[in-house]
């Protein structure tokens, strides 16, 4: 599948940051943990799509993917730590949107 046939079908791109920024709510600080519980962080891992806050556009409900929106690199390594990809996470890689030897899974996610 060509590049451009790919943005055809492409929401937000799986590929875009090996690592979490350093506001990232999947980081294991001591602010983090004391912001986000583990039961926030998996409603936001379990949902699907969740773009990088940087990225992302904001709106009454929080932030929303855009066409320049990439995967937060911290809620891609929470799950693939836990070997529980999303949904959006295996058909991206399914597709060939996504590939998760790119993440550095040394990063500091809880």
């Amino acid at each position: 599948m060509s590049d451009s046939e790919r943005k055809n079908y492409q929401v937000m791109n799986y590929n875009g940051r090996p690592e979490p920024c350093a506001e990232c709510p999947f980081l294991n600080t001591p602010k983090m943990r004391s912001a986000f519980t583990l039961a926030r962080l998996r409603q936001f891992a379990d949902n699907g799509e969740f773009p990088c806050h940087k990225t992302a556009s904001e709106s009454e409900e929080g932030f929303v993917a855009n066409e320049k929106s990439v995967a937060c690199a911290g809620m891609l390594i929470f799950n693939e730590k836990r070997e529980r990809p999303n949904q959006m996470m295996r058909v991206s890689e399914r597709l060939g949107f996504y590939d998760r030897s790119k993440l550095n899974m040394k990063a500091n996610v809880r």
